[in-house]
């Protein structure tokens, strides 16, 4: 059985709530999950105390027993100093999209043609 700790979301309409779970990754989202290891609210300032709980002792026997945080998870687990930090890179970060380079590429050649 393949484990992860996840994010079960919660709460009403623009309105989220998350539990941290431990869960089968065969379940749904929101579905069944095995235990409950503690709460996510984004609603709250990123320095609240609030904002994210976890019961550290029980995260680490999942982390132990085999689980696999998401990548949401990692990060809450790594501002803990649970995990080690990950270098994440995504190169196509910063590129512009079509409808952008389309925009630039004109204006480009407007400068060219009247300088």
């Amino acid at each position: 059985m393949s484990m992860k700790i996840r994010l079960a979301r919660g709460g009403s309409n623009k309105r989220p709530h998350y539990s941290i779970v431990a869960a089968d990754s065969r379940m749904p989202r929101d579905g069944r999950f095995i235990e409950k290891l503690g709460t996510y609210n984004p609603l709250l300032a990123k320095d609240s105390e609030d904002r994210v709980r976890m019961n550290m002792e029980r995260v680490q026997y999942w982390l132990s027993q085999g689980a696999q945080p998401t990548d949401r998870v990692a990060r809450f687990l790594e501002a803990a100093g649970v995990l080690p930090k990950q270098v994440r890179n995504n190169p196509k970060a910063g590129v512009p999209g079509k409808a952008m380079a389309e925009r630039a590429a004109k204006k480009a050649a407007r400068a060219a043609a009247a300088g």
